[in-house]
């Protein structure tokens, strides 16, 4: 008959291990911050200080706070059965984040908190827990919590996390390199955390209060992924997928062209990565963004979907159903919800694109004067100047019959030789840089009385066939109102 043994692991190798479960900086202060929300805190800062022989990285709430044997329940190693039941507004599941993510970053993490007046703190050193293989936690007296760094800042109530030996933060850097790093990982917080908890930072999270979150005493707005406040902003109407008693909502959105787009608008969602990186499912739990800009293999990511965003919520009742990691960053959905989502992209693909099929059809024309046209052939799509517009048509009309095979041969050769690689790239990714533009101001006047001629001589002609005609060389975009003024004093 087989013996049972107790068997534990090596406090140790366990301790170290858990540091290299994946948390970026960003990441592990936001698994922190799940722990101040799910402690009704409306007020929480970040202080980083680099200051002093140590850095130190301390993270304060003014939640409720936690009682010695709370705290002491919180420092363990899985304080919870992630299959148990929670309550409904609970941001955690694993009862790992605060340690793991904490370890992550750092060799000495102290907790400090404050609740009904009363003040205790505990610390887990990893020198500690290395030099005795055991996990061998510190219980701080008052003197003890009275020495910490930054401690006088605690509220009435709440609780702070202070992170010391921050042997991963620095890089192993000093003097200004090491501020310069230190700061431009700063910002890729805020940035995260701007997107990560936007909704609780713009007071729509359901059942939870608006948070005013601080880094280094500068505060962090929301970060609004689907561009609501435009009003060219397309929401689709919601959907809902029932798994048992709980509903997983699906919002699509479809952003605006970025020619809809303010300059600042654009610069905001530009430098937060392009349009194709962040098209995808939005994935949120309790209202808590945790995955973004994938559409989980059920199309690939392009033109066609840049636009598209599907904003997807589900409580943590759902957690196993979503294979939620330890991280809380990485969520499969269900297959209900997969089948959904894969209707729902269909349906803003169309809202994106329009697909015209059949031979030789002719996709798209501006102006019966269009220069270019596009169209559907059994080969594929195809790019093609239009051989009646009317410049090429005036000038056919001046050549000799061998010339206007010549320049037949020119127009098919520069349709073959459209870079529509290069043009992909850099309108997919910075289309505001992309500018074909060649008419100063100062030359408006001259050119449009250069075309008039060669249309129309020192004949008669039609304000508005010459407007068209002008409208489809795109050589006066932006400057329309000074041709329509050559128009209607020339045309006079």
């Amino acid at each position: 008959m087989a013996r049972e043994q107790r068997h534990p692991p090596s406090a140790a190798c366990l301790s170290a291990s858990m540091r290299d479960l994946g948390y970026s900086l960003e990441t592990a202060i936001a698994d922190i911050i799940d722990n101040s929300i799910s402690a009704k805190s409306d007020a929480i800062e970040i202080i980083c200080d680099l200051s002093g022989d140590k850095p130190v990285l301390v993270i304060f709430d003014n939640g409720q706070g936690m009682s010695e044997v709370e705290l002491l329940n919180a420092m363990r190693h899985g304080t919870g059965n992630p299959k148990s039941q929670r309550s409904p507004k609970d941001l955690g599941r694993f009862g790992l984040g605060l340690k793991t993510a904490s370890f992550s970053q750092c060799r000495s993490l102290t907790v400090v908190s404050k609740y009904e007046g009363n003040v205790c703190a505990a610390e887990w050193d990893l020198d500690r827990i290395d030099n005795s293989d055991d996990w061998i936690l510190s219980v701080l007296d008052d003197r003890d919590i009275q020495q910490l760094p930054y401690i006088a800042q605690l509220a009435s109530s709440g609780t702070a996390v202070i992170w010391r030996n921050l042997d991963r933060l620095t890089e192993d850097e000093a003097g200004d390199r090491l501020h310069e790093i230190v700061n431009e990982k700063l910002n890729t917080v805020g940035r995260h955390l701007s997107l990560v908890f936007h909704r609780f930072l713009s007071g729509e999270a359901k059942g939870y209060p608006k948070i005013a979150l601080k880094i280094n005493g500068h505060p962090i707005s929301a970060f609004d992924p689907f561009c609501r406040k435009n009003q060219a902003t397309q929401v689709l109407p919601e959907e809902i997928v029932r798994i048992g008693n709980a509903e997983v909502r699906l919002q699509p959105y479809v952003l605006p062209h970025h020619s809809r787009l303010s300059a600042s608008e654009y610069d905001y969602y530009q430098s937060r990565s392009d349009f194709i990186s962040n098209q995808g499912a939005y994935i949120y739990r309790n209202s808590r963004l945790m995955v973004w800009g994938d559409w989980f293999r059920l199309v690939p990511k392009g033109e066609a979907t840049k636009l598209a965003r599907i904003q997807i919520d589900f409580p943590n009742s759902l957690d196993e159903a979503w294979t939620i990691d330890i991280k809380k960053s990485r969520a499969r959905p269900p297959h209900l919800v997969r089948e959904r989502l894969r209707q729902i992209i269909a349906k803003i693909t169309s809202r994106s694109v329009t697909v015209h099929r059949g031979r030789g059809q002719k996709l798209f024309q501006e102006t019966q004067a269009s220069f270019w046209e596009r169209y559907a052939e059994h080969s594929g799509i195809k790019f093609a100047i239009n051989e009646q517009h009317p410049l090429i048509t005036t000038l056919a009309s001046r050549l000799l019959p061998d010339q206007v095979d010549l320049l037949r041969l020119l127009l098919e050769s520069i349709s073959a030789s459209l870079p529509v690689e290069m043009i992909y790239s850099d309108y997919s990714t910075q289309p505001r840089e992309v500018n074909q533009r060649t008419v100063d101001e100062s030359e408006i006047e001259e050119r449009l009385h250069s075309l008039r001629q060669v249309l129309y001589g020192d004949g008669p002609c039609d304000a508005a066939a010459f407007l068209q005609i002008v409208r489809s060389t795109h050589l006066f975009d932006g400057q329309l109102e000074l041709v329509e003024k050559y128009i209607s004093e020339a045309f006079a």
